[in-house]
């Protein structure tokens, strides 16, 4: 900034400027608009030491058309002003407010300086200044100004001057600032609970924190943050607590009250386990304005004062603050409490209060901590103590500590790697069973020991319960070394996991155990823990020690197994956040495409460890896959267990029998039960396999086979019993190997058996990228024979809302020498889809009407496939109608309504998306069919399976559709025969087909009375029927007054194609629907009414027409029409009955109460009028209503007279025996038709 920029300020006098009208100038005790003050007004003015007082307005000037622009400051704050209207700057000056750059600052009301951002120009304005009494100072906006031009002015310099910065002097020396000497320091303190204790510790000291992502130690030594201390423990039991602000119970209670010279503030506390007391006092600025407009530090002084229960207060802590700070400055001081409670803490402020807006050093005391020295060190628990430099951060940083965790109990003759490959365990010489002082390692064997057996935080399983040599041999094969994927070695399985919640000891067992490939269960009061590792077999099978000698197999389908996986692990690199392996079959993918399986490794952080649990996971889904399942007896099933790898020879896959049982045994020769079926070749390196006594399988090589002798080559270690079970196996037939997976013992003491495929060569496969090979267990070479019996049975199913067709395939073959069945299949000659399975059925799905032509092949195990068995059927799919409707009732509801009910469908396409169609026919004489019926109500949804329904007499008739539009191929029915109700009186009866001479004299749109057939038809034009007419009845039914009527249709039609002969036919007879022309569906006929309060012989309203089965109606007056339609232009529709039926409903009205003849004639008027007929229903007068008088006071010889009956009233007159009229009381009952 350049000393020219405040040369149009300088000079005195002249200038002013002005604010627009909306600019608020405070006043005392709020603000008011600029335009809106009057001469006489006070506003807020301030003199030459910053402070604030009240002053009268002197005059409001005011000035159009000037430039006006809007200056923004730090606060989101603005004043929108002419550029020479003078504010007062950082330097205590008043300058044009256009003078002003972005490195200057205005003072606003509170005296704090507020950088400016922007200046925008707003354009030409009105504006206002004002003139106030002394000092001529206002505040606008928030922002200290000057009215009077006082050029560089500094406040409390004496004014005039020239043109320097400054101002007040007349030099030209620039106002400089001194730099913040004052800064707070904050520190964060974070004491986080790592384990249960007793850990080995950090990996590697300092280097092992982590703050946000950072290591606290840096690889070189050096560190990576300034101001942090880093303290732990390992948790042990005995453990010192960590000193400090870690072992400390903390309370910080807010005062939030400002300290000044005139009022000290006092805080009492009460509690009498605080040992220590931290006061915490903030200085909101500490700096002085010098006048020639330097900025420069100052001081502040304060004292601590104490008294222990009420005996006198002590000063314990006298303190100056001394310096420079622009912003809020916090220091904290810490009392020591050794006298009696409760305890009052003062704060004296002793330097005086500022008394100008120069001067800044308030003193504030927002909050006093109270600390209890409570020493936790809290035992048993691995602690990281750690405080920090609060500037190196914006908020707590995330902590990661990289730790050798909790020491285990290790056998005797274990040593852990702790330089090469860290926590590994080797063993050497014998173990003898006892354990040696914990240490730490990531051997997950022995870490899930410690997790069972230790009663504090861990399962608390007794230790005899376990099977120590169990857990030694899984750390055995955990601990071998194996090729890490990178060029270098590393364990098997480790375990490097982090349980920080509480879980089921059976979800965490599992987890444990999937670490190492191991599964556990509970057997005869003991944990059993087992691994998937290479095992001998361990038991023989075949049809001698099974029961009925049947083995059963499945397997998964080849497009549900995983061809990849994606492993999520834990990385070093990445400090324990998840990252991913990525493992593919790829045969697997390219045959199968891409079918994921993720997969979580528990307590991995090594990729690969991960990458070798994604390949065991493929390999045991594509390999693994088959599944056997056979019964033993109780010899046999006490025995095996889950995880026993055993030997089955089952001959029909083998194609001989290789199994039986001992009839007599030496240790050199074994006499087996039979030789049926027993074929051997000795050149093919022949061995024989026998349970011993002890339960163990000994195999021996074969020297020689004489009969039923079977000669070893060296003895077996005992002779094994009689009955003991025996395998034979050659290099051409080897025995089948499968792992048990359960044995479950049956309520007749058999004992299920469960067993997965067992391939050794699957581990080799897994840590060596070698191949899978396959043992050879059969020489069947024998060609399968073809399948017979080739059905197909059609079905329908829902997918997603539609409807498809499926087949379901069956055949039968021999299952001897057929491994598995391949399949083929086309519709319509086009591309065959290929099926293979080990069952004698399949199902197909997404098919549809057509040609299915079907091959199916058997193939042998050593995929030798057999004659091909074909044939070709023909599919219906949806084409087919769909089934009848069965049972159909009707069951009245009220003498207008009906349920019908009838069975479900079968049918999936009605029942999905189908429709329920209702007609009726009004002929009670059984002649009614689809096509001579009309629509009762609309149709309903294929799944109903009844319908409320008007009561008409007739027949009515009911047929499903499916969704592609096909009905029942026949409809069902069911008659009402209604007998004539006597509590209706008939007003009317309209019959339109019998208008004599000519019937359906009515108006027609589109239809026509066709002599020939004597029936109202719909037109036709050009050979097409229309496809709708209507035809209004002739007359208008008027019941001279409002009633309700009961209202019922009648039609009798029938459906014809009219130009439909067996000349005009050119199609196949074999596709003809029909012979006789029987099936017409495609018309209709629906009677509509419609009615009017008003007298139809005048200028009525009708209402809108609505169709009409049967109903009770109220208006005065009835039209009617009938609606014809045809949704095929060559079928038409006949209607020979047209008309309807109308009747009221009989009602009684009595009197409420008792009424009183008078004496004269006694005339009485309904509540509401009877209908009685008109002169073109029935007559006038043709149905008066009955009247019954019950009198209530008669004398002997009384009598009465009724007269004057009408459809309103009627009069009645009570006599004496002598003919005078008397007054008697009497009630009434009136019986008639129609209410109006």
């Amino acid at each position: 900034m350049t000393e020219s920029k405040y040369i149009a300020g300088a000079g005195g006098g002249g200038g002013g400027g002005c604010f627009t009208g909306d600019t608020l100038v405070s006043i005392p005790g709020g603000t008011q608009r600029i335009d809106r003050l009057e001469v006489g007004d006070s506003v807020c003015s301030f003199d030459d030491k910053g402070v604030i007082h009240s002053a009268k307005v002197l005059k409001v000037h005011k000035h159009e058309d000037e430039s006006v622009f809007r200056y923004k400051f730090w606060g989101d704050s603005f004043v929108d002003a002419t550029p020479n209207h003078w504010v007062l700057n950082q330097y205590n000056a008043f300058v044009g407010i256009g003078t002003l750059g972005a490195d200057d600052c205005i003072v606003d009301e509170p005296g704090h300086l507020r950088p400016i951002i922007s200046c925008n120009d707003l354009g030409k304005h009105t504006v206002y200044n004002l003139t106030v009494e002394n000092q001529h100072t206002f505040i606008a906006n928030g922002v200290r100004v000057h009215n009077a031009g006082l050029g560089a002015y500094v406040a409390g310099s004496g004014g005039g001057g020239g043109g320097s910065k400054g101002g007040g002097g007349g030099g030209n020396s620039t106002p400089t600032e001194e730099d913040d000497s004052l800064q707070s320091k904050q520190f964060g303190n974070v004491l986080d609970l790592l384990s249960e204790g007793e850990i080995h510790g950090f990996d590697d000291g300092n280097k092992s924190v982590f703050l946000d992502g950072t290591p606290v130690e840096s690889a070189g030594g050096s560190n990576n943050f300034s101001g942090f201390s880093i303290v732990s423990r390992n948790g042990t039991q005995g453990q010192s607590y960590i000193p400090g602000v870690f072992s400390n119970v903390e309370n910080e209670v807010q005062v939030g009250v400002e300290v000044t010279k005139a009022v000290s503030v006092t805080r009492t506390i009460t509690d009498t386990n605080v040992n220590r007391v931290r006061v915490t006092i903030t200085v909101p600025q500490l700096q002085r304005f010098e006048d020639d407009g330097d900025i420069v530090g100052t001081d502040v002084s304060l004292q601590i004062q104490v008294q222990y229960n009420g005996g006198g207060f002590n000063t314990v802590i006298s303190n100056t603050i001394s310096g420079k700070s622009s912003s809020q400055y916090q220091r904290d001081y810490l009392i020591t409490l050794n006298g009696a409670f409760p305890v009052d803490i003062k704060v004296v402020r002793t330097t005086d209060d500022s008394g100008s807006a120069k001067l800044s050093n308030r003193t504030n005391w927002p909050s006093y901590t109270e600390i209890i020295d409570a020493k936790l060190a809290y035992p048993n628990s691995a602690l990281v103590g750690l405080r920090f430099d609060s500037r190196q951060f914006n908020s707590i940083p995330k902590r990661s500590y990289l730790i050798r965790g909790i020491k285990v109990a290790i056998p005797s003759n274990a040593t852990v790697d702790l330089t090469t490959h860290l926590g590994r365990i080797t063993y050497s010489g014998v173990w003898d069973g006892t354990f040696q002082a914990a240490t730490w390692t990531n051997d997950p064997a022995w870490c899930f020991w410690d997790l069972l057996t230790n009663e504090r935080y861990g399962a608390g399983v007794p230790e005899a319960s376990l099977d120590r040599y169990d857990f030694f041999a899984i750390s055995q094969y955990c601990n071998e070394l194996v090729d890490d994927g990178r060029g270098g070695q590393e364990p098997r399985f480790s375990c490097n996991l982090l349980i920080n919640q509480r879980r089921q000891v059976f979800n965490v067992i599992q987890e444990m155990t999937s670490i190492f490939r191991g599964i556990s269960y509970y057997g005869a009061g003991s944990l059993v823990l087992l691994q998937d590792k290479p095992s001998d077999a361990q038991f023989t099978l075949g049809p001698a020690n099974v029961i009925e000698g049947v083995f059963a197999y499945s397997g998964s389908s080849l497009r549900s197994r995983h061809t990849c996986a994606t492993v999520a692990y834990q990385s070093y690199d990445e400090q324990g956040e998840v990252s991913f392996e990525y493992v593919e079959d790829e045969n697997a993918v390219s045959k199968y495409g891409v079918n994921n399986k993720d997969i979580k490794a528990v307590g991995c952080y090594s990729q690969g460890q991960a990458n070798r649990l994604g390949k065991w996971t493929l390999l045991s889904e594509q390999d693994l896959y088959e599944t056997c399942t056979f019964s033993i007896g109780i010899d046999s099933g006490i025995v095996l267990r889950p995880g026993t790898v055993v030997d089955i020879a089952d001959p029909l896959r083998s194609g001989t029998r290789r199994n039986g049982r001992v009839s007599a045994a030496t240790t050199l020769q074994i006499t087996i039960d039979s030789t049926t079926e027993l074929s051997v070749n000795t050149g093919n390196s022949p061995t024989i396999s026998v349970v011993l006594p002890t339960g163990l399988v000994e195999t021996r090589d074969i020297d020689s086979i004489s009969g039923t002798a079977v000669n070893v080559t060296t003895a077996f270690s005992e002779a094994p019993a009689v009955n003991a079970p025996w395998l034979i196996q050659t290099t051409d037939i080897q025995s089948q190997q499968f792992r048990v997976v359960s044995v479950a013992e049956g309520d007749d003491g058999a004992f299920s058996v469960t067993a997965l495929k067992y391939n050794e060569s699957i581990y080799n496969a897994i840590e060596q990228d070698l191949n899978l090979t396959q043992r050879d267990i059969t020489n069947v070479s024998a060609t399968p024979e073809a399948v017979t019996d080739l059905t197909v049975t059609e079905f329908l199913y829902e997918d997603g809302g539609s409807v498809r067709t499926g087949v379901d395939v069956t055949w039968k073959s021999p299952i001897k020498s057929v491994q598995d069945f391949i399949i083929k299949y086309r519709l319509n000659n086009g591309n065959f889809v290929q099926i293979i399975t080990q069952t004698q059925s399949i199902q197909a799905k997404g098919l549809k009407a057509g040609s299915f032509e079907l091959q199916v092949t058997a193939r042998s195990f050593i995929g030798k496939t057999g004659p091909t068995t074909s044939q070709t059927f023909a599919l219906q799919g949806k084409t087919a109608v769909p089934g009848n409707v069965l049972n159909l009732t009707l069951e009245p509801l009220s003498y207008n309504s009906a349920r019908l009910r009838w069975d479900e469908t079968v049918d999936l396409d009605v029942k999905v998306s189908g429709k329920v169609h209702i007609r009726h026919n009004n002929l009670t004489n059984g002649s009614a069919n689809w096509s001579n019926s009309v629509d009762l109500i609309q149709s309903i949804a294929g799944n109903s399976t009844e319908k409320t329904v008007p009561l008409l007499e007739g027949e009515y008739l009911v047929k499903f559709e499916d969704d592609g539009g096909r009905q029942s191929a026949t409809e069902a029915s069911v008659i009402v025969d209604q007998p004539v109700a006597q509590t209706f009186f008939g007003v009317a009866t309209q019959r339109e087909d019998q208008i004599s001479p000519t019937p359906f004299t009515g108006a027609k749109t589109d239809t026509e009375y066709d002599s020939t057939y004597d029936a109202l038809i719909l037109s036709s034009s050009g050979g097409d029927v229309e496809s709708s007419g209507e035809y209004a009845f002739a007359s208008t039914l008027d019941l001279e007054a409002i009633y309700s009527l009961d209202l019922e249709r009648r039609i009798v039609s029938r459906g014809i194609y009219p130009t439909d002969t067996i000349d005009s036919r050119t199609a196949l007879i074999d596709t003809w629907l029909d012979i006789d022309g029987g099936i017409v569906d495609a018309v209709n006929a629906e009677l509509y009414v419609r009615k009017t309060n008003d007298n139809p012989s005048s200028s009525p309203t009708y209402s809108a027409w609505q169709p009409l089965a049967n109903g009770v109606l109220k208006a005065r007056a009835f039209q009617f029409k009938v609606l014809l339609t045809s949704s095929d232009p060559a079928q038409n529709v006949l209607v020979d009955e047209l008309g309807y039926k109308a009747q009221m409903q009989q009602r009684t009205e009595q009197s409420t109460a008792t009424v009183a003849s008078g004496t004269s004639a006694k005339a009485v008027t309904f509540a509401n009028a009877f209908f009685t007929g008109t002169s073109n229903l029935g007559g006038a007068n043709s149905a008066l209503p009955t009247i019954g008088i019950t009198p209530q006071n008669m004398a002997t010889g009384d009598f009465f007279e009724l007269s004057s009956i009408s459809r309103t009233g009627f009069t009645v007159t009570f006599k004496n025996s002598s003919g005078s009229i008397v007054d008697r009381n009497f009630n009434y009952m009136a019986t008639g038709f129609g209410k109006s």
